[in-house]
């Protein structure tokens, strides 16, 4: 019995190490085939050659049964080639390599807006609605058009990869630089008033930003200074930050993602440590959990399970964990022990960098590496 209820690979024209998930109109659903829109962004080897990726990836279905297992009627029915899964793709130019990609969760009728991070230190803010159009009809095109962003931004010192839209705001972006420095966006009607005051309390680059999901003005940030801190907006910028958690981890802190059901936030390091954090007490880490042993590269709560999150790392791994589990002894497996907590382990790829759950399809993830993407919903979440 296969340890995947689906797993599908596929690969883009070039490495993509950051993307996202399409919250789209399909809404709330289950069952196969899955159809999927993504957002990603390339790290070409020459320059000149990056790109937006907008993505559909639709008939993705179980894996065959295998010689020994019994297939229904229509299973057999598609004996000729019908439930293979399709990828269509539309890509637009991208100056420079892409650090971080991120879709705006307020879709309207008219636009998609999608933030990118360049390497070379500007954001900019694209529409991909027309390219949303392209890959619904037959008349695909392989080839990288040259679209002018929506609205760029090149006030940042230098490059930088914190970025997150506000869930509750619409329009309202965060991004942050390595300098340390966080600019607030705030939409107008055709445009963004960027801050020129930034919230600057790192000592060092900012790796990661985080919206609260339930707070409009609050958001947290992550840094190589080894804290996490949480801001309020509304106060003056040098007055922002409310809370500090210095020495979060050993050494640089990596990632950051707010539980959107409890008050907790999960932080993962170069340490290779991932750790719960109790915004109600956050003088001590509410739970440690060391699996991985590179750093970790991306954490994500379950969008509706609030005990469940995935994590990756330079290990090759992604973990998915459940603190619903009560603690008890560690299991051992070949010599080794393994938290309780810990539910599933997907390996098979090369430099994971980003993982995120479907908002709409319960249980589905999707990961990108240095070699390829995977689709997949494990048989245990």
């Amino acid at each position: 019995m296969s340890a995947y209820e689906m797993l599908h690979t596929f690969r883009t024209r070039a490495s993509c190490l950051s993307f996202d998930i399409l919250k789209d109109r399909l809404g709330a659903r289950s069952g196969y085939p899955v159809t999927a829109y993504l957002v990603a962004g390339t790290q070409a080897q020459q320059g000149k050659k990056n790109s937006l990726i907008v993505l559909k990836a639709s008939n993705l279905n179980p894996p065959k049964p295998t010689e020994d297992e019994e297939k229904s009627d229509d299973e057999e029915d598609e004996e000729d080639g019908g439930d293979k899964e399709v990828l269509k793709t539309a890509e637009i130019y991208h100056a420079g390599a892409v650090n971080r990609v991120r879709i705006c969760p307020h879709v309207t009728d008219t636009r998609t807006f999608v933030a990118s991070w360049s390497e070379k230190g500007k954001v900019h803010i694209w529409d991909i609605a027309p390219q949303l159009t392209a890959i619904e009809t037959e008349q695909e095109s392989r080839d990288v058009v040259k679209v002018k962003p929506f609205y760029t931004f090149g006030g940042h010192v230098e490059e930088g990869y914190g970025m997150d839209w506000s869930s509750t705001r619409q329009g309202y972006l965060l991004t942050g630089d390595c300098t340390r420095h966080i600019h607030l966006w705030t939409p107008r009607e055709s445009d963004w008033l960027v801050s020129q005051q930034t919230f600057s309390a790192h000592g060092s680059s900012v790796e990661d930003i985080q919206w609260s999901p339930n707070e409009d003005h609050v958001f947290s940030s992550c840094s190589t200074d080894k804290s996490i801190r949480v801001w309020d907006d509304r106060a003056p910028a040098h007055k922002a930050c409310m809370i500090t958690v210095p020495n979060a981890h050993d050494s640089d802190v990596n990632v950051i993602n707010w539980n959107r059901s409890e008050p907790f936030i999960v932080s993962g390091g170069d340490d290779g440590i991932i750790k719960i954090w109790d915004l109600r007490k956050l003088d001590s880490h509410a739970a440690l959990f060391k699996h991985h042993s590179g750093p970790i590269t991306s954490v994500e709560w379950h969008p509706t399970d609030s005990s469940v999150f995935g994590a990756s790392g330079e290990d090759n791994q992604v973990s998915l964990w459940d603190l619903g589990v009560e603690s008890s002894e560690p299991l051992v497996i070949n010599d080794t022990e393994v938290p309780p907590q810990l539910l599933f382990i997907h390996q098979g790829q090369e430099e994971i960098k980003e993982l995120h759950w479907h908002p709409h399809i319960p249980g589905v993830l999707a990961t990108t590496s240095l070699d390829n993407f995977n689709i997949f919903k494990t048989i245990s979440v």
